[in-house]
């Protein structure tokens, strides 16, 4: 096997993929295309996508999603090289918890651990969980979460007194693999948001908008933590539409949205503007502007957004021009892409198939192998699968 080049490298690039346990299906917004995401079915998604050699994986948080720890704790058993990238709330979870969960989770995975901090955008969510606080109130608390975070994964005792978070002599005994502590993600699009992500986090995660939007964005955020003395890296959340010909990719993001109910979208986006975070409302603009076909810019397409909260758009195309767009992101800077498609399992299948040949990842040579021949009387062996991974002549 060869030797796996360095992610922070210029140029290469991460790709994960997404646990679906909010539900899955072939089509938006009908339920007879549904899919029960049960253990056995998201098991399935994360032992194939392990296999195909995907970086890692992103587990939702929120009161519609099942629980991302508890999740991420059944499945990552199943799994041998995959990376966990799992929320920590800092307004409804005590620091020391989260701390003592992470460095287990970490260990017992063997430093898989990646950590995403969601501070919340939701207000009637947050209301439901407990949480009263305005949106920089939240990310005030998560500016002191993190800050009593990193003390207690540096060892020792540690005691800290804030305006909403205190601690005495709190320490986590049995530590991290990973050194100083599993990476930090973060996204938010907020002046509040930025602001802790420059004094915290490790990468900071936009979603899906136009390049020059990201690129805006991406200044924005390496500005703010010059000031503070550090460098962040960035990636962002896309879902993603790939298929042999563009014809057939276009086809098939209409085909995801042939049954929306035109009620079920006004409902949808009546919801999604009482939100308070700037990041849906930038994706709210999209979806908003986005004329008849949802293409708000070559290739980038708001379709799920119509009902779908969070990451609205898709990169749709043959596999060519969606290499092509993701390596215009990867020129601004982004090294990280947090795809999704419907049902994941196929889609998966597609990206790694389609796209993988065609992108310089951080993790090409984990991907797929094929080690056992087909006997040599069954039809059509002489199409075996490649031993170089998917894709690949």
């Amino acid at each position: 096997m060869g030797q796996v080049p360095n992610s922070r490298q210029k140029g290469f690039m991460q790709i994960f993929w997404f646990i679906p346990t909010t539900g899955d299906g072939r089509t938006l917004g009908d339920s007879r295309h549904a899919r029960e995401t049960n253990l056995p079915y998201l098991r399935q998604i994360a032992t194939a996508i392990d296999e195909l050699g995907f970086e890692g994986v992103l587990l939702p948080t929120g009161n519609l999603c099942e629980d991302a720890w508890v999740v991420a704790s059944s499945i990552m058993p199943a799994t041998r090289r995959l990376k966990f990238l799992v929320a920590v709330r800092p307004t409804i979870t005590a620091v020391t918890l989260a701390a003592r969960m992470a460095a287990t989770f970490d260990r017992l995975s063997e430093g898989r651990l990646l950590v995403n901090v969601v501070a919340g955008g939701d207000p009637a969510e947050a209301a439901a969980d407990g949480v009263f606080l305005s949106h920089d109130e939240r990310y005030d608390i998560t500016d002191e979460f993190l800050t009593v975070w990193k003390k207690l994964f540096a060892g020792g005792k540690t005691t800290y007194t804030g305006k909403h978070i205190r601690v005495e002599n709190a320490q986590v005994y049995f530590p991290a693999v990973q050194k100083p502590h599993p990476p930090l993600y973060l996204g938010g699009s907020s002046d509040a948001a930025i602001r802790v992500a420059a004094k915290h986090i490790d990468f900071y995660l936009t979603w899906g908008e136009p390049p020059a939007q990201v690129a805006e964005k991406i200044a924005r955020v390496s500005a703010a933590a010059a000031l503070e003395g550090r460098t962040v890296r960035f990636g962002i959340r896309l879902h993603v539409i790939v298929r042999e010909t563009l014809d057939e990719a276009w086809k098939a993001a209409n085909e995801l949205i042939r049954n929306v109910d035109p009620k079920a979208v006004v409902k949808a986006q009546q919801r999604f503007q009482s939100m308070d975070s700037e990041g849906q409302r930038r994706q709210n603009v999209l979806v908003q502007g986005a004329g008849e076909n949802l293409e708000v810019s070559p290739n980038l397409w708001a379709g799920v957004g119509l009902l779908r909260r969070g990451a609205a758009t898709s990169l749709v195309g043959d596999p060519a021009t969606v290499a092509e767009r993701m390596l215009e992101y990867a020129s601004l800077g982004i090294e990280t892409f947090v795809f999704s498609g419907y049902p994941h399992l196929e889609e998966a299948y597609r990206v790694a198939e389609l796209l993988f040949p065609l992108l310089p990842l951080s993790h090409a040579d984990a991907t797929r192998k094929y080690r056992l021949p087909l006997p040599e009387d069954q039809a059509g062996n002489e199409f075996r699968p490649s031993a170089a991974g998917p894709g690949k002549p």
